[in-house]
């Protein structure tokens, strides 16, 4: 299935909503988000942007026709992706989290915020749809494949005025605990520290996860994490930092995390689980990697993990971090030991 941006011009009339839902479903499409893009135009009808799943074998030209023979105005049909799923008020209080922390990053969480591309004003303009936001003495300009609406223009101007305000109170930070991965297939991640204001999105990604992935993580594929786990998933048992998070471009979304489970004694137990979606391009290796950095930053000599018998990829990933793994069996289970380097003076 691909995933397809969709703006259509709905008219506020009861049952329309529905007529637009029957009309995505016979062509064998299915709605996977619905959100209000534009304000309300003269006769009253209003922008709406779907995310939609079109079959791999289908061609995107028949939504449009399904969607404009219920007599509904399709403004727009461009490639989407799957770091778009996330949850727009959740991205956007991300992107003000991520501008209090670091004012600076206005200009491009703005930019991820619209799904838009900083452009050189200087730039020559390589066609698409450009717009010049200023605020105070900010000027940034946009382009992307669709039109801004007034409604999505605002948006970014409150969150611009923020920064504004924000780095008139406070001297500009020196650094950013954040690093940014490119992954194999080109996409890109943020790593940083868990934070418990994180829980919902770790709370979250746990729920999101194959039965199998949970399993692999926990030994159980439940659904609900059992009291106390969400705690240490987010390091809260110990003083230090014990965990890293890897969350969307945006911050909307958590895809990966790690972390460390011990009594600080030389051994500690790491454990790694990856969004379903997002296995596969390299970052859990990545997580265990920094992770393994952290247990020898904090004195710890080995790493250890338990995994079923026809569980293969914990070893694997070992390894791939760099590591020697030992194995043993007991009780069932695979008791993983593998040493860690000793700490650069």
């Amino acid at each position: 299935m691909a995933l397809w941006r969709v703006h259509v011009q709905l008219e506020d009339r009861p049952g329309r909503l529905g007529e637009l839902a029957t009309a995505v479903g016979a062509a064998g499409c299915n709605i996977i988000s619905l959100h209000v893009v534009g304000e309300p135009a003269d006769d009253g009808s209003i922008t709406d942007e779907l995310l939609v799943k079109v079959p791999e074998s289908a061609d995107p030209a028949t939504l449009v026709e399904a969607v404009e023979s219920a007599g509904i105005p399709c403004t727009l049909l461009v490639r989407a992706d799957a770091t778009e799923l996330s949850d727009p008020a959740t991205t956007a209080l991300a992107l003000a989290r991520m501008v209090a922390a670091d004012p600076g990053s206005a200009p491009r969480a703005v930019a991820t915020m619209l799904r838009a591309r900083l452009v050189d004003p200087a730039a020559e303009d390589h066609g698409g749809h450009t717009h010049v936001i200023r605020v105070g003495a900010q000027q940034l300009r946009l382009g992307r494949a669709w039109p801004f609406t007034a409604t999505e223009l605002s948006r970014a101007a409150a969150l611009l005025e923020l920064a504004t305000q924000l780095a008139m109170r406070a001297p500009a930070r020196s650094g950013s605990p954040d690093q940014i991965l490119l992954l194999r297939d080109g996409s890109q991640v943020r790593m940083r520290p868990v934070d418990p204001a994180d829980a919902p999105l770790v709370a979250a990604l746990h729920a999101r996860c194959a039965p199998e992935s949970r399993r692999s993580r926990f030994l159980s594929p439940t659904r609900q994490l059992a009291p106390g786990e969400l705690e240490v998933l987010l390091g809260e048992a110990s003083g230090s930092a014990r965990a890293v998070i890897a969350v969307t471009a945006d911050g909307g979304s958590a895809v990966g995390i790690a972390n460390l489970d011990g009594d600080g004694l030389g051994s500690v137990r790491a454990a790694v689980l990856v969004e379903d979606a997002w296995q596969g391009r390299g970052l859990g290796t990545a997580l265990l990697r920094r992770i393994a950095e952290m247990a020898v930053e904090q004195g710890e000599a080995e790493l250890t993990g338990v995994a079923r018998p026809d569980d293969l990829g914990v070893t694997r990933l070992l390894r791939r971090a760099g590591l020697r793994p030992s194995a043993e069996i007991v009780d069932g289970e695979v008791r993983l030991r593998a040493p860690l380097p000793a700490p650069v003076a």
